[in-house]
C-alpha cells in the first residue's frame, strides 16, 4: 500500500521497481495486490492482460481501519486496555506519557467544546 500511496497508480511492474532488493517475485506482489483489490483497498484499470492497480483509500483512512481493527481484535475494542498495555508494557517514558496526557487533554476540551454548540 505504501508503494501504491508513493506512486498514485502503477502496474505491478512498477510497484516492483520501488522495492528494495531482494525484490520480491513478480507473482507474489501480483497476489498480494490482488487480495488488497478484493478487499476492497485497491482499485485498477485494466488493459488487455495487464492491470494498473491505484489505492482506493488514503492512507489516513486505511491507518484507520487497521487501527480500529487493532484495538477490536486484541483489546476488546477498549481504547482504554490498549493504552493500559502500551503505558505498562513498553516502558513508555515520562515525557512521552506527558506528551499523551496532553493530546488527550486537548481532545476532551474541543470536544466539550464541540458539544456545547
Amino acid at each position: 500500500m505504501q508503494i501504491l500511496w508513493d506512486i498514485e497508480r502503477g502496474f505491478v511492474k512498477d510497484i516492483i521497481s520501488e522495492m528494495p532488493e531482494p525484490k520480491p517475485a513478480y507473482n507474489t506482489v501480483s497476489t498480494i495486490v490482488r487480495i488488497l483489490e478484493r478487499k476492497g483497498f485497491v482499485g485498477y484499470r485494466a488493459y488487455g492482460n495487464t492491470h494498473q492497480y491505484y489505492p482506493l483509500l488514503s492512507k489516513k483512512e486505511y491507518t484507520g481501519n487497521y487501527i480500529k481493527g487493532f484495538i477490536k481484535n486484541y483489546f476488546g475494542n477498549s481504547y482504554r486496555q490498549m493504552v493500559s498495555f502500551f503505558a505498562k508494557e513498553d516502558n513508555l517514558t515520562i515525557k512521552e506519557m506527558e506528551s499523551i496526557i496532553n493530546l488527550l487533554s486537548e481532545q476532551v476540551k474541543k470536544q466539550k467544546e464541540d458539544d456545547n454548540h
